[in-house]
Parts: C-alpha cells; sequence; structure tokens
C-alpha cells in the first residue's frame, strides 16, 4: 500500500517537473512563440534591407530619381522653375 501512494507522489511530482521545469513544455511553447517572432522579425528587417540597397543603387546611378528625391524629399528646384508660396 505504501508503495502505491509513493508511485502516486513520485509520478505526480515528475509530470510537475515536465509539465513546469526549466525546459518543460510550458517553457517549450513559450520559447516557440518567441522564435516565430524573431524570425518574422528578422525576415521584416531583410526586406528592409533589399529595398534600401536597392535605393542606394537608384541614387549612385538614375539621375532622375535623383533629381525627384532632391524636389519631394529635400524641397529643390531647377532654375528656371516657378514657386508658389502660400501665407497662411
Amino acid at each position: 500500500m505504501k508503495i502505491g501512494r509513493y508511485l502516486i507522489v513520485f509520478v505526480f511530482l515528475m509530470s510537475m517537473l515536465i509539465t513546469f521545469g526549466k525546459r518543460g513544455l510550458v517553457d517549450n511553447y513559450a520559447m516557440k512563440e518567441k522564435l516565430m517572432a524573431l524570425k518574422k522579425a528578422n525576415n521584416d528587417i531583410t526586406l528592409e534591407n533589399k529595398e534600401l540597397s536597392k535605393k542606394a543603387a537608384l541614387l549612385r546611378s538614375d539621375l532622375q530619381y535623383i533629381e525627384m528625391v532632391a524636389r519631394n524629399e529635400i524641397g529643390m528646384v531647377r532654375k528656371g522653375d516657378l514657386v508658389y508660396r502660400y501665407s497662411k
């Protein structure tokens, strides 16, 4: 009879360790979630790097792209352009 009780307690403790212990089922699930989030972030950064390298290549070689960036982002104008200013 005592062996049965000890066996039940032993099995219960082992199941608790397997479930909640270090590297247990709960920890394993949390690590999988974290791994998936890191993979997604890595993929997003890779796509952003590809876009930035394309823009860098265009800025090195394409004069029309350089002009478009200078006009839109910096606000430069070409000689002979008519500039309108509105007062508030």
